[in-house]
């Protein structure tokens, strides 16, 4: 398949699969029990640090430079966004110069896992960011709800713009490097595993803190 059609197709795919996630978010939203927004906060800087050191770790051994710009930048940004949320969380009362960073969870296993350029871009810029950006939209209804006008302010003008960026550069890179049927074969098994560890890892932490209304990264 031509690239551009493919990364269409796999766009349609991702937005299938990615369904069931948002539903529950909204679902909680509707009709769940009150989370504490600092603990909702506290998951976001947890997120972003993880994303932060996955395309830092990836960076090094990925050969083209394009990609490697790419996943530098991406570094910088999580790691922006680690900052505005930890202000923020400072803001509401919690300090988190303690912070440490969450051991490794099976998604970030498997994403560090991933050695060939198409399946990082396809696991990381295209399909994480793309659940990030859905489920935060979630949360940001939660924090209007919580009368929590700042994180929303900090979410529509700083994290969910890059979030959207970095998907749209991952459609651009794919259309690029997945030029064969391997290679188209191999991004849309990524796209697929990734969902469907972050669902079940997204399942596990809604029955955990009672709600599925959490950001993503």
């Amino acid at each position: 398949m031509e690239t551009v059609p493919f990364v269409q197709e796999l766009e349609n795919f991702k937005t299938e699969r990615l369904a069931p996630i948002i539903k529950a978010g909204q679902t909680s939203l509707a009709g769940g029990p009150a989370v504490d927004g600092k603990q909702m906060l506290q998951i976001a800087l947890a997120n972003e640090i993880s994303v932060s050191e996955l395309a830092a770790a990836w960076m090094p051994s990925t050969p083209e430079i394009d990609v490697k710009i790419a996943l530098a930048r991406q570094a910088g940004d999580e790691a922006g966004h680690f900052e505005l949320v930890a202000e923020r969380l400072g803001a509401l009362g919690f300090d988190s110069a303690g912070f440490r960073a969450p051991a490794e969870n099976p998604l970030f296993q498997y994403l560090k896992g991933l050695s060939s350029t198409v399946e990082r871009i396809a696991g990381g810029l295209f399909t994480l960011e793309s659940i990030a950006y859905a489920v935060n939209e979630n949360f940001m209804a939660f924090c209007e709800r919580q009368g929590d006008s700042e994180t929303v302010r900090i979410y529509r003008e700083y994290i969910q713009p890059d979030e959207r960026a970095h998907q749209q550069l991952g459609n651009r890179l794919l259309a690029k490097y997945a030029t064969t049927p391997e290679l188209q074969r191999a991004a849309r098994e990524t796209v697929a595993k990734v969902i469907e560890i972050s669902a079940a890892a997204r399942a596990q932490a809604a029955a955990r803190i009672g709600s599925a209304c959490f950001p993503g990264c």
